[in-house]
């Protein structure tokens, strides 16, 4: 919510708007520029690839059948799909350290949150050494590990059993 009261939501519209407060951020790159096209581009493939697409449906299975026998499998095929979804990033990332430009950028900010629960899905999405390299790398930021202090500990532990959530008991992304 800004001063005024508008309230911005959506991660691909704060993502560019947080960074456009900044002119000459290494965050985000100039309009017009390609550069700044394709960390949009990779911003809404994580948005609706990776958030919106798999990572909530395996998280909240409820969302998509009343009955709770279906809920394994509801969890089982987003896992599947979350998986092809992360081998674009999975082979650009083999070739590079970071998205775009060589260089962190918010497109980077928004793929870093995701890794970090990659281990939440176990056996799934083991298989991933640069989005495992890129995450260790996220993690090893000065601004993350800031900000991991303040927000506290993930909500499961890097390598565990995935937990199998409930209506009460969710891992939210």
């Amino acid at each position: 919510m800004l001063d005024d009261g508008t309230v911005i939501g959506e991660n691909s519209a704060i993502l560019p708007f947080l960074a456009d407060q900044r002119p000459g951020t290494s965050l985000f790159a100039p309009a017009s520029s390609v550069e700044r096209a394709l960390i949009q581009s990779w911003i809404g493939y994580i948005n609706s690839e990776i958030h919106g697409a798999t990572q909530c449906v395996g998280n909240r299975p409820h969302l998509y059948s009343d009955d709770p026998a279906a809920h394994e499998g509801i969890r089982l095929a987003a896992r599947r799909r979350l998986r092809e979804a992360y081998q674009p990033i999975e082979d650009h990332l083999a070739q590079a350290d970071w998205l775009v430009g060589g260089r962190f950028t918010i497109a980077d900010a928004y793929l870093g949150v995701f890794a970090s629960y990659v281990p939440h899905f176990g056996p799934a999405l083991a298989d991933l050494p640069a989005l495992s390299a890129f995450s260790a790398r996220f993690e090893a930021l000065p601004a993350v590990q800031a900000a991991r202090a303040v927000e506290g500990p993930l909500p499961f532990r890097p390598g565990a059993a995935a937990p199998q959530p409930t209506v009460s008991n969710e891992v939210t992304a």
